[in-house]
């Protein structure tokens, strides 16, 4: 998916605002989901939330499996109440989330020495266990590549080392990343 327009970017973070509010508030997924423009295109996503600068939630789909919009809505709503590392978020801290979309390019293999540190994801399995980082992850904890590695391995339930193994298979991929912080006092979101 080439860089996307201002307009979509926008049109993404307000349907997943919406999503997260319906999910909170009334109980039940968004029903209105648009199926035209961008909300048709078809790639992975992932929607993180942060309150105050932490974590809050991130929840993502690494292959598309239907249009964009429906996959935002299902991540955004998955992220606000299904993250099993936090508790769900309350309509208190509405008004506090911030949230960020990662659009993902489709996992190619790559090899240790090709995987650049703010560009690539990475995606390791081994055995039916999957573990993912997004790219931003690597830089926000100055992670060297080594260690990108090691943490992705962690994050899949192996050992760290485990990438070395002839079994594990190591992908990489792009994200397009945004969020509502890069739209302050734009009047697009409280």
């Amino acid at each position: 998916m080439p860089f996307l327009p201002e307009t979509d970017r926008r049109a993404l973070l307000e349907l997943a605002r919406r999503a997260i509010g319906q999910s909170v508030l009334l109980q039940k997924p968004l029903a209105d989901i648009p199926d035209t423009g961008i909300f048709a295109q078809s790639c992975g996503a992932f929607v993180t939330l942060h309150v105050r600068g932490r974590l809050r939630g991130c929840i993502g789909i690494v292959e598309a499996y239907g249009p964009l919009g429906t996959i935002i809505a299902h991540c955004a709503e998955g992220a606000a109440l299904h993250d099993p590392r936090f508790p769900p978020v309350r309509a208190d801290e509405l008004d506090q989330l911030q949230i960020e979309i990662s659009l993902l390019s489709a996992p190619e293999p790559v090899l240790a020495e090709q995987i650049e540190i703010g560009r690539h994801g990475l995606l390791v399995s081994q055995h039916g266990r999957r573990g993912l980082l997004l790219p931003q992850v690597a830089t926000e904890h100055r992670l060297t590549r080594e260690q990108f590695l090691e943490e992705t391995c962690h994050k899949a339930g192996l050992p760290p080392k485990a990438w070395q193994d002839p079994a594990t298979e190591v992908h990489a991929f792009t994200c397009e990343v945004f969020s509502e912080d890069e739209h302050a006092g734009s009047g697009l979101l409280p």
